[in-house]
């Protein structure tokens, strides 16, 4: 993995039926970070060591990413988000944590908001960057923003993992793309490419990641037909921070959050796309200590 691999905790634990991957560092007030696509657990490497001294500091690997267990869609596929909220709290559970704070990112935020509509007494409060949620609707449709989402029916395709793991060299030019297109400047993960692309060429990375969109389809399909659902607002106290170059998820489409959260805060992050917690740490780092430490 990383040429720093000595230094981190790695665990596994059963949760929900599944083995979980999971990094563990500090102690106090249990904090889980979530990461989104084209994520795994490392994505936090400039955040754990921060946090970590506040917090007991909890980053897994989704299932299907990372070194986490990768059992493929469930039947239907749409039950594969409410699959990963038994997992985090089968996680939360293995480790005798009654309420924790959730820090999230894209699919990782998709999971936090479905953990706290369901489990709300489980939730001290949520952190979320760039975060698709349903107040989006049919933006996603937007002429700016239909040219951006293509990889997410190529995802659903049964040859794309085939095609983009046909060889390193293919997987590295797609990963690239992303990291570099989505990110404020492009080149800021390069130091840390190589070690994306070792994880996605594992066995089953990159389809486990790509089971996300197809676990969605149905969900985003609806939104985009019918435009933004009505649900109950999440009533845990939650805090935004929102990069502002972000090219997928627009930050001009967090004007419909107080619709879905009935507690929250709201901040962009200048100088930042889509990862503002690897672009920008020292920011992202300083808000999530104090967003939790004042709960």
């Amino acid at each position: 993995m990383a040429s720093s691999e000595a230094a981190w905790n790695h665990e596994y634990v059963e949760a929900n039926g599944i083995r979980v991957h999971y990094v563990r560092h500090g102690s106090g007030t249990p904090l889980v970070l979530l990461h989104g696509w084209p994520e795994f657990w490392y994505v936090w490497r400039k955040n754990i060591p921060a946090l970590a001294e506040h917090f007991d500091v909890v980053v897994p690997d989704l299932r299907g990413f990372g070194d986490s267990e990768k059992p493929g869609l469930p039947e239907p596929p749409s039950r594969l988000l409410e699959d990963m909220v038994e997992d985090l709290r089968g996680l939360a559970d293995a480790l005798g944590m009654e309420r924790i704070g959730i820090v999230g990112h894209d699919v990782g935020s998709a999971v936090a908001q479905r953990f706290a509509a369901e489990y709300p007494e489980r939730v001290l409060g949520l952190f979320f960057f760039n975060c698709s949620y349903p107040g989006i609707g049919k933006r996603w449709l937007e002429p700016e923003s239909v040219g951006e989402i293509w990889y997410q029916s190529f995802h659903r395709q049964p040859w794309a993992a085939d095609l983009v793991g046909s060889s390193r060299e293919a997987c590295a030019i797609y990963l690239k793309h992303f990291l570099d297109h989505w990110a404020h400047e492009p080149g800021v993960f390069d130091g840390d490419f190589e070690v994306w692309v070792d994880n996605f060429m594992q066995s089953g990375n990159l389809q486990g990641g790509f089971d996300w969109y197809v676990g969605m389809r149905e969900a985003r399909m609806k939104m985009m037909r019918e435009g933004p659902p009505e649900l109950p607002k999440i009533e845990v106290p939650a805090y935004f921070l929102w990069g502002e170059s972000d090219p997928i998820l627009k930050i001009r489409w967090a004007d419909r959050l107080e619709d879905y959260f009935s507690n929250f805060e709201f901040e962009p992050a200048h100088g930042a796309g889509h990862f503002v917690h690897y672009e920008r740490p020292e920011l992202a780092n300083e808000r999530i200590t104090g967003f939790f430490s004042g709960l």
